[in-house]
């Protein structure tokens, strides 16, 4: 049988090759044991484009020179040799390159294409996904980003401070305004609804929650001169989701919230690429962990919460970090911190905000790690202050001076009993050493 070149590497490019010829090359890790990698791998390629298991009379050589997919790279580690001998299986890094076209700008189909079938294939991760400018070019990515919220904000330099209300939920608009009001007086930058409030039930509608909300905002903002941003959450079912959009916009909000995993990164891109939502848009980061929580399955954390979510129009982020009551790792913090930050053509740097467990005694090193353009978002560490919200506001203020100060906490703490006391209930021995306590 003669095969020539041309039908041998049909799938099969060099990287390089496949970016000029506007490619997104998604990064796959396999844990398999396989006589045959290469065949994997252009199976894959196969299956998510014009393939299927076994030959059917519509497909074609032309058909797949347009859209099929291409292996680009395969990759064993170790890199095995005659000298290695082992039980295990080896991991495969394997790059397969999608022609952007078959799906367009919509996400879901992005990610169906990318990850769709061979998601539940067995131990096998996509760990990143490298696109082509022209690709990027479609995306508008974040409306506002770090600079954009430091601009509504008049904050050009310091760490932002955001405050969810607490308890997460049971709270009616008055109690949750009332709060607002006294995190905000303290220095709260951020108030934003935890994500388990509905965006519109009768125990804490929308229209009364924003209403009352917003008058809070602008009182605070008569008695302190600083603005701060009620971000809202309006997760809810697809179709009532720019609806209550809009209505709080409406209401006078200047802040929504979305959860992004649940509601999916094609409402996210909806609200983004919106002109008449005109205001900072948080990606909430619960769910995710059900689809990157895991070594060997799923999707890389610095993709799904960095790359994905700051190409759809997320403004900012909840997120972990390695000192919180769900701490990441060094390494998985400081990469999704690049991810969310660095240059990446028009789209804007998005604020990463650090939740689970924030508290006055980690921001010195936080800001040592990434830097001051970052917002710190504690609940507890606002709420919990033995002396109310305002007091824990000012506290969290207080150990962010110190550390733009370079000035120790605990020496910062002796001229500022706010901060004083709420390092005394966060770690009862240190507290004992301050004269302010007594």
């Amino acid at each position: 049988m003669i095969r020539k070149l041309e039908a041998e590497n049909m799938l099969h490019a060099f990287p390089e090759i496949a970016f000029s010829q506007e490619y997104i090359i998604a990064t796959y890790q396999a844990k398999i044991q396989t006589r045959n990698i290469e065949k994997l791998a252009m199976a894959i390629a196969d299956e998510q484009t014009t393939g299927t298991w076994i030959k059917v009379s519509a497909d074609s050589d032309d058909k797949k020179k347009k859209f099929g997919a291409k292996v680009v790279s395969i990759y064993e580690v170790p890199d095995i040799t005659a000298d290695y001998q082992s039980d295990e299986p080896p991991i495969y890094i394997l790059q397969i390159a999608f022609p952007w076209q078959n799906f367009g700008t919509s996400v879901p189909m992005m990610l169906t294409a990318l990850f769709g079938n061979i998601s539940a294939s067995g131990m096998i991760k996509m760990i990143d996904c490298a696109f082509p400018k022209s690709y990027v070019d479609q995306f508008k990515g974040p409306k506002f980003g770090v600079q954009g919220m430091r601009d509504i904000l008049s904050v050009p330099d310091r760490p932002l401070l955001n405050a969810m209300i607490k308890p997460n939920i049971g709270w009616t608009p008055a109690e949750g305004a009332e709060l607002f009001y006294r995190a905000t007086k303290g220095g709260v930058d951020v108030i934003k609804d935890d994500e388990l409030v509905p965006a519109d039930e009768p125990y804490c509608p929308l229209k009364e929650r924003v209403t009352l909300f917003m008058e809070k905002e602008r009182k605070m903002f008569e008695e302190t001169g600083e603005h701060s941003l009620y971000a809202v959450n309006i997760t809810d079912a697809v179709e009532k989701i720019k609806d209550n959009a809009y209505r709080a916009i409406e209401y006078g909000t200047n802040c929504l919230m979305l959860n992004v995993y649940t509601a999916g990164f094609g409402a996210l891109k909806m609200l983004a690429d919106d002109p008449n939502i005109n205001v900072p848009i948080l990606a909430h980061v619960d769910f995710a962990g059900a689809y990157c929580g895991s070594t060997y399955t799923g999707i890389s954390s610095s993709l799904l919460i960095g790359k994905l979510v700051r190409l759809c129009g997320g403004d900012f982020q909840i997120n972990g970090h390695p000192w919180g009551k769900f701490p990441v790792s060094y390494k998985q913090f400081y990469r999704g911190f690049k991810f969310f930050t660095q240059d990446w053509w028009h789209i804007k740097p998005m604020m990463y905000a650090c939740s689970g467990g924030t508290t006055q005694l980690m921001v010195e090193d936080c800001i040592k790690l990434v830097g001051t353009d970052v917002m710190l978002a504690a609940g507890g560490g606002v709420h919990g202050h033995p002396d109310g919200s305002e007091a824990g506001a000012k506290s969290m203020r207080q150990a962010i001076d110190a550390a733009m100060q370079d000035i120790p906490l605990l020496e910062y703490a002796k001229t500022h009993p706010e901060l004083a006391r709420m390092i005394a209930r966060l770690n009862p021995e240190i507290g004992k050493n301050f004269e302010l306590m007594q």
